[in-house]
């Protein structure tokens, strides 16, 4: 329960509580494989061959505003930032579109 109680205040607390995942600038850079999500709920560059520093710097951006939020959480809660980052990840996994990709633990990129 309480899993799914933060899911949802994570969600929403970072703009994605309306499926599949609301429009985050992200989009066309996961669309087109360039940005992966990781396991741990933070984004990351998958092709470096066609990211600029724009987009090195949008990805470190919101990796940092989900960083900030993610502790947040975890305070309010009393919980580790780590269980807030890895719900969220689960989440986003669940509610992406087909095509996204993901780097899970221990298993490289997978395209969902």
């Amino acid at each position: 329960m309480l899993a799914a109680s933060l899911a949802l205040a994570a969600l929403a607390g970072l703009g994605l509580a309306a499926p599949p995942v609301q429009a985050s600038p992200l989009d066309g850079p996961r669309d087109a494989g360039i940005v992966g999500e990781r396991y741990d709920g933070y984004a990351q560059i998958r092709d470096e061959t066609r990211a600029d520093a724009a987009l090195h710097t949008l990805v470190d951006d919101i990796n940092t505003q989900r960083r900030a939020y993610y502790e947040q959480q975890a305070r309010s809660e009393g919980v580790s930032a780590d269980a807030i980052s890895l719900i969220y990840a689960e989440t986003i996994f669940e509610k992406a579109p087909a095509g996204w990709w993901f780097l899970l633990r221990n298993r490289g990129w997978v395209q969902k």
